[in-house]
């Protein structure tokens, strides 16, 4: 049977499921911008601060729903490239500013291209409609105040017996 045939069921797990759709668009995303030598993410943090303005490297984290290790992770290569500058920041010197250099201006405007090009084949894909009530569910899901330490608890796990010495 072919994908187009087969009955689609969306399993159990919220989280299995959000991961699996969340890579098959970033690698549909990362191919669409092949071209400007730029991942989806990268052009995300660029289009970002393109928008936005200077910010700190915790406000974006932030609003990429990212911890700080992993901004940082994905700030490096945008700097050692010359497409942002980080620096120690002037309220705050525990803070790190990030802002967009003139060459990251460019190549933020040189990936739009392609991001629309990947937006709109999405969403032709997919359906405009359905894409638009995505991403709506999607802000809904970060939106949300959840604390691992409120779920119901965990049944035991039960563990082989060790072996007596």
């Amino acid at each position: 049977m072919t994908a187009s045939t087969t009955e689609i069921t969306p399993g159990v797990c919220n989280s299995t499921a959000i991961r699996k759709a969340a890579r098959r668009l970033t690698r549909f995303y990362d191919a669409c911008m092949a071209g400007t030598d730029l991942r989806a993410t990268q052009y995300t943090i660029l289009n970002l601060l393109a928008a936005r303005g200077s910010t700190t490297m915790a406000t974006l984290a932030d609003m990429l729903s990212m911890d700080r290790a992993t901004m940082g992770h994905n700030l490096r290569p945008l700097e050692r490239e010359g497409f942002i500058t980080i620096e120690v920041g002037r309220l705050d010197r525990r803070a790190r500013e990030i802002a967009l250099t003139p060459f990251g201006i460019k190549r933020e405007a040189q990936g739009k291209a392609s991001w629309l090009r990947a937006q709109a084949t999405f969403e032709e894909a997919f359906g405009k409609e359905d894409a638009l009530a995505m991403r709506r569910i999607m802000a809904r899901i970060t939106a949300l105040d959840l604390d691992a330490g409120e779920s119901p608890p965990s049944p035991p796990i039960k563990t082989a017996k060790r072996a007596e010495r």
